[in-house]
């Protein structure tokens, strides 16, 4: 059993610990976090289902004053695993990254790090292998996870050379204030660093793409023109997508009209928080385009990393050596396809 501690327990934190509890192959140490946010104050409120650790000291009165347990320090909890999953601000890992050296220890950051935090630029589909053994792995942004997922789903069937995006993107996560209160869309310069970072992870298919900030909260969609090897018509496209288990094909004729139709889904499915791991496909918006292929996804922010953050975990421990023998344990405990 893999002994797993979550550092930093806000947005993606929360969710990398439902998930590590989920594994049934892992066991979830504990969780770390500065101060009692609203998010250990729920923590509490739930009754302290995980262990919580103070990672930073000085902040212990602040624990007490708010009556809330904790079970030692950050470097304790490092010391009691053997794998940490960051979720700390960005620069906040890059610092810790010197404690988890100190105790000899593994560790997996998120999006929001610089790429050269780790030995490798991961994503549990596309380049599972790389990631095997490896001390420190970083994981794709929210955006590039799914973009990636549903891009090598196509590149494994029939290759694909290059890429066109466009990201709708939200402003901020829901509860979030510090982006402000917006009244505008904001472009972003060409090429955005999601298409970039694709081409680290893929480095074989030639993508660019433009983003556009926008004042919502739930969810981004990225539309995909695709210029695959062999030609790819509708129906084979739409196959290939409903096969894979972390995404969903969704209909506009079902009612599900956009980001907001999704999320209230998941709410009304009892998905804790509102989260779906899977992202999202229109049915509606596969078209062929002369010899390309043009799609539209859904990008569940704040879930969306927690799967592939499973994989890192899986080939970091080597706990598999297999790519696919892991992908499906981490969609077993997650429940990933169940709707199929």
């Amino acid at each position: 059993m893999v002994k797993v501690g979550v550092v930093g327990y806000g947005v993606i934190g929360q969710r990398l610990a439902d998930g590590v509890a989920l594994q049934e192959d892992m066991q979830l140490v504990g969780v770390a976090d500065v101060a009692p946010t609203l998010s250990i104050k729920a923590l509490k409120e739930r009754g302290m289902p995980y262990n919580l650790y103070n990672a930073l000291a000085d902040n212990q009165k602040l624990f007490d004053d708010a009556g809330i347990p904790v079970s030692g320090t950050l470097e304790e909890l490092v010391d009691e695993c053997d794998i940490l999953l960051d979720a700390t601000s960005a620069g906040v890992g890059a610092k810790n990254r010197k404690l988890y050296e100190k105790y000899g220890r593994k560790a997996v950051f998120q999006g929001g790090e610089k790429n050269d935090i780790a030995d490798v630029f991961f994503h549990g589909y596309a380049n599972y292998e790389k990631g095997l053994g490896k001390q420190f792995l970083k994981l794709t942004s929210c955006n590039t996870t799914g973009l990636i997922r549903a891009v090598d789903c196509l590149d494994r069937a029939v290759g694909v050379e290059k890429i066109a995006i466009t990201i709708i993107r939200r402003v901020a996560d829901p509860g979030d204030y510090h982006r402000g209160l917006t009244n505008a869309l904001q472009m972003d310069k060409a090429p955005n660093h999601q298409a970039v970072d694709l081409m680290t992870i893929m480095p074989h298919i030639d993508a660019t793409g433009i983003l556009v900030h926008t004042p919502v909260t739930h969810g981004h969609i990225i539309t995909i023109v695709a210029t695959t090897k062999k030609k790819i018509e509708k129906q084979d496209a739409l196959r290939l997508f409903k096969e894979h288990q972390r995404i969903r094909v969704v209909r506009i004729a079902d009612g599900f009209l956009g980001n907001a139709s999704l999320f209230r889904y998941a709410r009304d499915l009892g998905n804790p928080r509102g989260d779906m791991y899977e992202i999202a496909i229109w049915d509606e918006s596969i078209v062929n385009s002369g010899d390309d292929i043009m799609f539209a996804v859904n990008i569940p922010q704040e879930a969306v990393v927690i799967p592939e953050t499973m994989d890192a975990v899986r080939a970091a421990m080597e706990m598999q050596t297999d790519r696919l023998e892991a992908l499906s344990l981490t969609n077993k405990y997650l429940g990933m396809g169940r709707w199929k």
